[in-house]
């Protein structure tokens, strides 16, 4: 079952253009990372994967066996800028795990397959 939507999507295209061009506020970010993490919920659906974007949020995404209590064994987590960066492209997966702006464990904590998405693309 896919992540259900809180963020209207046009709203959230509008607070990650602002973060592109340098002049988003806090809510321009939050909102602009909630859209994103409901939007990679519904490109990859599932429950075997948390990602975390303190303090904007984290969403349960990607097919395969599902946690139910507890940490969950395949975390990716990372600040909000990394990942609005990851998601629009002006980030690399591998560097940014490289140097450790984003922390992956577990098997399946390898989003780069996922990233950028396309609904956090430039429109230009």
């Amino acid at each position: 079952m896919p992540a259900r939507r809180r963020t209207d999507p046009a709203v959230g295209r509008l607070a990650l253009a602002a973060w592109r061009q340098g002049t988003a506020m806090t809510t321009d970010v939050t909102t602009a990372v909630r859209f994103t993490l409901e939007e990679i919920a519904d490109v990859a659906p599932g429950r075997s994967v948390e990602v975390r974007v303190p303090p904007s949020g984290a969403v349960q995404c990607v097919e395969g066996p599902r946690h139910t209590r507890g940490t969950p064994p395949n975390v990716v987590e990372t600040d909000p800028q990394t990942w609005l960066g990851l998601v629009t492209g002006a980030v690399a997966w591998a560097d940014a795990v490289a140097d450790g702006r984003v922390r992956a464990s577990g098997e399946r904590a390898d989003l780069s397959g996922l990233l950028p998405l396309q609904a956090a693309r430039s429109r230009d």
